[in-house]
């Protein structure tokens, strides 16, 4: 093959064959264990940036199954012409369901046991639409909320602490109390438990309740509802299709969507996705400093060598060339099988934990305490193409200094003592 002379000394001292001098193979095992490093920081990044991406999306699911992926609400605070705004909602082609809704504050009594809850008025013919977690209860039907009738599905984490079940009654204290004239005495009224829902995230299973929209307007002295709830095609796109139906609705309408409803959440798992990219990068940047010894050993050893190339004419910037490519060879292998290995653990962690798991007789992700029965992985393309890219940067940059180093070596002083 008619490679550059640069290329293939730089190929030759990467590895030592056979007949290689121990120095030298000790030389290429140091190269091995640089681009082992190399491997090892790339697969940690992808695969730790993919169990957090998988979290991430499994939560966003769960509490988008009980949350809407936007809302239109009014400024007044109640919709009576709801039915108009979702039908002009609708006409937006990512629009798929819109339902109303209404939403309040109350407390849940049963015995000597009371609860702060979210009580959430809905339609049961069009609630399924637009929320996932009620299109499947856990126990009981959204048909057997039957207006006037009052019965409610309780979050099954919420029934547990109030220690009720199907057929159960609790009580329904308002926040909005009725003038007597014994004073203000709190609104109260009697509840049956027609059903159970879990949606698999606590926050929502230990403080959702639901309601006839019928009975939480009376309840709660409502002349309508507190606003729609829509579904999209695509949840990534909530943003911009809130803002193009912002542009469309009344000015007295206030479109939200979920990125919004949920900002603290999501910014403090990015921030933490941020910091754990930047720690774990360190792990590269720590192998390519073992490059960086390895190169320096190289040149200390090949003196001799660098000194013959000199004196044959070849240029300080083709010395320095040689050892560009030995090291650069190191970080392109190690960054490519680090991508390999990441991907090829991240695609298939639920395999890789069950082995860890029989090995070491413990279980990582204990059902009972994370309700997930599997650890999620989602690796992107986002994030793998920085990591290789910030991999390869760091090797190349580790081998600008021995480099330079190898091109200053005078011809003279290196072969004074051979």
């Amino acid at each position: 093959m008619n490679l550059p002379f640069e290329l293939r000394i730089g190929l030759r001292y990467t590895r030592a064959g056979r007949r290689a001098r121990r120095r030298n193979r000790f030389i290429s095992f140091i190269s091995g264990i640089s681009m082992g490093g190399i491997a090892l920081g790339v697969m940690a990044l992808i695969v730790v940036l993919s169990v957090m991406n998988g979290f991430t999306k499994e939560v966003r699911g769960k509490m988008l199954s009980v949350l809407s992926h936007a809302e239109i609400v009014s400024l007044t605070g109640t919709l009576p012409d709801w039915q108009a705004v979702a039908a002009q909602a609708r006409q937006n082609p990512e629009v798929i369901a819109a339902a109303p809704y209404v939403n309040a504050q109350a407390m849940l009594a049963r015995s000597d046991v009371v609860r702060g809850a979210l009580v959430r008025g809905i339609d049961p013919a069009l609630e399924p639409k637009v929320s996932d977690a009620t299109a499947r209860l856990a126990s009981g039907s959204l048909a057997d909320l039957v207006p006037g009738e009052f019965g409610i599905v309780l979050g099954v984490e919420l029934a547990r602490i109030l220690g009720v079940a199907r057929g159960d009654k609790v009580a329904v204290i308002a926040p909005q109390g009725n003038v007597t004239p014994a004073g203000v005495l709190p609104r109260l009224r009697q509840f049956t438990v027609v059903g159970l829902v879990e949606s698999g995230h606590f926050e929502y299973d230990s403080a959702l309740a639901l309601i006839h929209l019928a009975d939480a307007e009376k309840m709660f002295r409502l002349d309508g509802p507190s606003g729609v709830r829509l579904k999209l095609a695509d949840l990534d796109r909530a943003p911009a299709v809130a803002r193009t139906l912002a542009a469309s609705l009344d000015p007295t309408l206030q479109v939200r969507d979920w990125s919004k409803m949920n900002r603290v959440y999501f910014a403090a798992v990015q921030t933490e996705k941020r910091m754990m990219f930047i720690i774990l990068t360190l792990i590269v940047a720590v192998a390519t400093f073992n490059l960086v010894s390895t190169l320096v050993m190289t040149v200390t050893e090949k003196q001799s060598d660098i000194a013959i190339l000199r004196t044959l004419g070849a240029s300080p910037r083709s010395v320095m060339a040689i050892f560009v490519v030995q090291g650069s060879i190191v970080g392109v292998l190690g960054t490519l099988l680090g991508v390999s290995l990441g991907l090829l653990v991240a695609s298939n962690l639920d395999s890789v934990l069950a082995a860890l798991e029989a090995a070491f007789g413990f279980r990582v992700l204990p059902r009972e305490i994370y309700f997930l029965s599997a650890l999620p992985s989602d690796p992107r393309a986002s994030d793998i193409v920085p990591i290789a890219l910030i991999s390869l940067v760091l090797s190349f940059l580790a081998t600008l200094y021995p480099s330079w180093r190898a091109a200053r070596t005078r011809p003279a002083e290196a072969l004074r003592y051979d």
